[in-house]
């Protein structure tokens, strides 16, 4: 083999091997660390504390979640400095599966975001006897409710309506009666 051929190929194989090894430092961090720095996301249960404490109030949350796959979970309440923004947070994500995003929104009623009418898409009456109201708004389908003094968001990603339908929303508003 003749040493420009030689040269050749060890150089090639450097920067084949330093490629490998900064593209694997590179690497971005897991959700687990990515989602608490970011967004003061921390567990769902520090979460609901932190909304009781609060707020003085129990928090009752679905026992059932949509039938896609997640990865992960993280809760946030969120206590800002303007009384009317203080909400709670859970988010479902999947780090494999973008479009396996689901969240859930509460918020006191006197903070209630309010419902506009070119987003409704149809309303549905829960088994307790309160109406939903089920829209699309930005990429998500949202289930909109009110029980105990609260509004409850629970928002799918558009791209998995498919798999959860309105009435899988429905079905989840309806297990929180326990």
């Amino acid at each position: 083999m003749s040493r420009t051929v030689y040269l050749f190929l060890v150089s090639f194989c450097t920067l084949f091997l330093l490629t490998l090894h900064v593209s694997a430092k590179d690497k971005p961090s897991p959700y687990e660390k990515i989602y608490p720095e970011i967004g003061k996301y921390k567990s769902v249960e520090k979460a609901v504390s932190d909304f009781e404490q609060h707020f003085n109030q129990k928090l009752k949350l679905p026992l059932r979640v949509p039938p896609i796959s997640f990865t992960h979970h993280f809760g946030r309440f969120s206590d800002s400095k303007y009384e009317g923004n203080d909400a709670f947070e859970v988010k479902f994500i999947n780090d494999q599966l973008s479009e396996n995003h689901y969240k859930i929104d509460i918020r006191p009623l006197k903070y209630k975001l309010p419902l506009r009418e070119k987003y409704v898409v149809k309303t549905y009456e829960l088994k307790n006897g309160l109406v939903a109201t089920y829209m699309i708004i930005s990429g998500f389908n949202v289930l909109v409710f009110e029980r105990d003094n609260l509004q409850y968001m629970l928002s799918i990603d558009k791209r998995v309506s498919n798999k959860v339908t309105p009435e899988t929303l429905v079905d989840i508003a309806n297990s929180i009666d326990y």
